[in-house]
């Protein structure tokens, strides 16, 4: 007979997804190796580890209730096949630290309270009992191409970003899009830096890291800036006469 998914978790089979969530972030706050002293501690974690994963997957649940660990993971039968993506068998990927770093969108909620060497660094407020204090995670920095025409007459720019966002658990994360707008002023320069505060990752524990741009000047077929000149590039091949060009900005001559 194989495991009991459910009893791992330690939650009824009609469990709804946020009961899931809640009860794999208790269970693996509390076993987790950094904090657990209990020789158990690693194989619960991974067990754990293990049973969020099949249960908070719709169709590996689906699977699950209806075969078994053993139908799970040995094959499901063709007539069920047809609704699921796979049918050779789940294979767990081993790596409970994953699911753990993942469930916590990206950030070890542990690392504010721990050195390097895994020993509990006191904090005058409690330890792991406190709240600790919110590290902002560093920026990101982005190019930001502009055509020499862009920079002269100014222009809007919308770019799509991905982040993980917390949901209303306030723990787990998603991947969602977001479009930034820049509005682009005529004169900017080269290495202009345009800065959206704290539009990173979000997790329970950090603070998200500011996104930056930065402006980058594309290469134009005709003209050339340096600073506040404009500079018309024209190539004379070498056997042909010199022709001066003499731009009159009073005329409009030449």
């Amino acid at each position: 007979m194989g495991q009991d998914y459910y009893s791992v978790l330690q939650i009824t089979r009609n469990a709804e997804d946020a009961q899931i969530k809640k009860a794999y972030r208790t269970l693996a706050l509390k076993t987790h190796p950094l904090k657990s002293s209990d020789p158990t501690a690693p194989q619960t974690f991974r067990q754990i580890a293990e049973a969020y994963d099949v249960l908070s997957d719709p169709v590996k649940r689906a699977i699950y209730d209806k075969f078994g660990e053993e139908g799970l993971k040995g094959g499901i039968p063709l007539e069920f096949g047809s609704q699921a993506p796979w049918t050779t068998g789940y294979v767990f990927h081993g790596n409970p630290g994953k699911v753990f770093h993942e469930f916590f969108g990206g950030d070890n909620p542990f690392s504010e309270f721990f050195d390097a060497e895994g020993s509990e660094v006191d904090l005058n407020f409690g330890g792991l009992r406190g709240r600790g204090v919110k590290k902002q995670d560093p920026p990101i920095e982005r190019d930001l191409y502009l055509s020499l025409e862009d920079l002269f007459f100014g222009c809007t720019k919308k770019i799509k970003i991905s982040r993980r966002v917390l949901n209303e658990d306030g723990y787990s994360s998603t991947i969602k899009d977001k479009i930034l707008t820049i509005d682009v002023k005529s004169g900017w320069r080269q290495g202009t830096r345009i800065t959206f505060e704290k539009e990173g990752d979000q997790g329970p524990n950090i603070i998200p890291a500011d996104i930056i741009f930065i402006v980058k000047e594309k290469l134009h077929p005709r003209f050339r800036r340096e600073k506040d000149n404009l500079l018309f590039v024209y190539p004379i091949p070498l056997g042909k006469p010199f022709v001066s060009l003499v731009f009159s900005s009073k005329s409009g001559t030449r």
